[in-house]
């Protein structure tokens, strides 16, 4: 795993003092979007879509330290929109580090040679780029020439520079095994400590939903590039369970655990997660803990989410399944996930939720 042990350990205490406790819900990583505004246009996104009044809105450094504190979260994954155009960015890293606070800038790099050195390297801070695949892949999925090549020159100064960098990858329609398999191998020559990977999830504001691949599809294309790294005894690292790769690749049934990456954005605290922009915002961490209806959210339960797979939502679940089942992982950590043989059976799905008809942008909430 690409994983640091340090950080193994701080979260596993962490989850450990959770059920020693007795909370049967709590948050493993905060998701910050201190703002919307982003210099790409991708297709599986939408944010900026969002009138300009919207777009122009900051979370504040208190604000975004603030939420932090409120929710307790060992990580903070920070994205947006675009989190290094924020001019106060560096001082909210700076305050979640430390506050010792696992942080996750999340960038698409093309302002990451010029803003590098604001930020100091240290084992509380990863720049999570974003790459959705080689060079042509990860181009058109951002809607830009030239993409790639400039990320992966960051990546490169980064590590150079003694940062933590990972690639985050999202997999989009047409994917094809070998394709991804070559990719994980260019990521070990970038030199990234590891890879998230997981298949994109048709986002209500996305402006082309025919890009999302489908359930079904998605578990045997994970099977295909894990058998293929298995084969070629590739050594990929992932930034991610040994479990939530193996329901990634169709060997375990899992439910979604939205409350473990609760989200907090210009809006307020997002209903049940940052994938679903049209179920509301609370005004408190405790208050969207407690006034949330989870068990309205789920594949099989809420259409909207028949089709999703998103380690934000399903690697809690698989976290909490280690701490259940910890020879099982183990022997999956050792292993790898299987690739033969028959898959877990799947949520049988759920009616499709009636259509609201155009979304409606949310006021900001007034704090």
């Amino acid at each position: 795993m690409g994983v640091p042990l340090i950080q193994s350990y701080r979260v596993g205490r962490y989850i450990l003092t959770q059920k020693l406790r007795g909370r049967k819900r709590y948050p493993l990583v905060l998701m910050l979007e201190p703002l919307f505004r982003c210099n790409l246009a991708c297709a599986g996104c939408g944010k900026i879509d969002y009138p300009d009044e919207t777009l122009d809105q900051r979370l504040s450094v208190e604000e975004c330290i603030g939420a932090a504190e409120e929710c307790g979260a060992p990580i903070v994954s920070i994205a947006g929109g675009e989190p290094l155009i924020h001019k106060d960015m560096p001082a909210v890293v700076r305050g979640l580090v430390e506050r010792r606070r696992f942080v996750y800038l999340c960038t698409n790099a093309l302002l990451l040679k010029k803003r590098m050195d604001d930020y100091a390297p240290s084992p509380y801070l990863t720049f999570s780029v974003h790459l959705d695949g080689n060079a042509d892949r990860h181009d058109h999925s951002v809607c830009q020439p030239g993409t790639y090549q400039r990320a992966a020159a960051a990546i490169r100064e980064a590590v150079e520079k003694g940062f933590r960098v990972t690639v985050n990858c999202t997999l989009f329609q047409g994917e094809g095994a070998e394709e991804v398999a070559a990719f994980l191998d260019d990521c070990k020559t970038l030199g990234v400590e590891g890879v998230t990977i997981s298949p994109g999830f048709n986002y209500e504001r996305a402006p082309q939903q025919e890009v999302f691949i489908q359930r079904r599809a998605s578990r045997q294309l994970f099977r295909d590039i894990f058998r293929i790294g298995k084969e070629r005894k590739a050594d990929w690292k992932f930034n991610q369970s040994s479990l939530f790769l193996d329901f990634l690749a169709g060997n375990q049934n899992y439910q979604c655990t939205p409350w473990g990456n609760p989200t907090r954005n210009i809006f307020g605290w997002q209903k049940p997660c940052y994938l679903l922009v049209s179920e509301g915002y609370a005004r408190t961490f405790d208050e969207l803990m407690e006034t949330t209806p989870w068990d309205k959210y789920g594949v099989g339960v809420n259409g909207k989410c028949d089709q999703c797979q998103v380690h934000s939502g399903f690697e809690p679940t698989a976290v909490n399944d280690t701490f259940a089942h910890p020879l099982k992982a183990l022997k999956v950590a050792l292993m790898g996930p299987r690739t033969r043989g028959p898959m877990a059976p799947d949520m049988p799905a759920s009616p499709p939720a009636p259509d609201p008809g155009h979304p409606v942008f949310p006021l900001r909430v007034e704090r």
